[in-house]
């Protein structure tokens, strides 16, 4: 088991292992995550009943919160590569953490915008400083800041060993996001989904939530493997397997 363990950490600390099998793990995630966000969304947006309190316009869960969710699962993997960066060194975990990093963001800028969409309804305005919505601007910032940690420093073991130290310093608003709502009195909603309870929520609801947020989360490792693919090429691009391999492409 333990040796089984080392080989594997080995190879995954491999630039050309992983660019190899990540083109061979990529159409075994690109063709569900397809088809998971096509049934997902047809069947949120044309087949569930509206909400016998916000009508229609509770539809923009199916899309809010697959997006928060991601957004906050997608921070706590960077700050994981980034200490596994940090121990081991690996180069590899950098270059994922840097590659988590944008799509992190992305997901939770989404998450921001479809809320404050949502909000104008349900509240009556766009945005209010709620310990929710607060906390879920702050991991915003903290994405933007180790992004900026990456791009910073001339030395890029420098730049990502303060990215990786930011990245873990704001694990603490992981928990704050998650239990804000219980913690503090908010407007925001508690949460749809609970592991140690029941969904409140009908199934013919629930069901196309589920379906959208594996949805979302196989679109973000489909975006994981591309993006650090694109690393693997460019810090390697002097390494003779990457010649190898563009001299093979450009013959074809």
């Amino acid at each position: 088991m333990w040796e089984a363990l080392k080989r594997l950490y080995h190879r995954m600390g491999s630039p050309k292992w992983f660019y190899e099998i990540s083109a061979k793990w990529l159409p075994w995630f690109v063709v569900p995550t397809v088809g998971f966000l096509l049934v997902g969304t047809i069947w949120g947006l044309a087949f569930t009943p509206a909400d016998y309190q916000q009508g229609n316009s509770f539809r923009i869960i199916y899309i809010h919160v697959p997006a928060a969710l991601l957004a906050q699962s997608a921070y706590a993997m960077m700050a994981i590569a980034g200490a596994v960066f940090l121990i081991w060194r690996m180069k590899m975990a950098a270059w994922v953490a840097a590659s988590i990093a944008p799509i992190g963001a992305s997901f939770c800028f989404l998450a921001l915008i479809t809320g404050a969409i949502w909000g104008k309804p349900t509240w009556g305005t766009w945005w209010v400083w709620d310990a929710r919505l607060t906390s879920m601007l702050l991991l915003l910032f903290l994405y933007f800041g180790v992004m900026a940690l990456q791009k910073a420093m001339d030395s890029e073991e420098s730049a990502a060993k303060a990215g990786a130290i930011l990245s873990l310093v704001g694990l603490v608003n992981i928990p704050i996001i998650k239990y804000s709502v219980e913690w503090w009195n908010t407007l925001h909603q508690p949460a749809t989904l609970k592991f140690t309870e029941e969904s409140t929520m009908a199934m013919e609801m629930l069901i196309p939530l589920l379906i959208m947020i594996a949805g979302f989360y196989l679109l973000f490792a489909v975006l994981v493997f591309m993006r650090t693919r694109n690393q693997v090429l460019w810090h390697e691009r002097k390494k003779n397997w990457v010649k190898q391999y563009m001299q093979s492409r450009a013959d074809k």
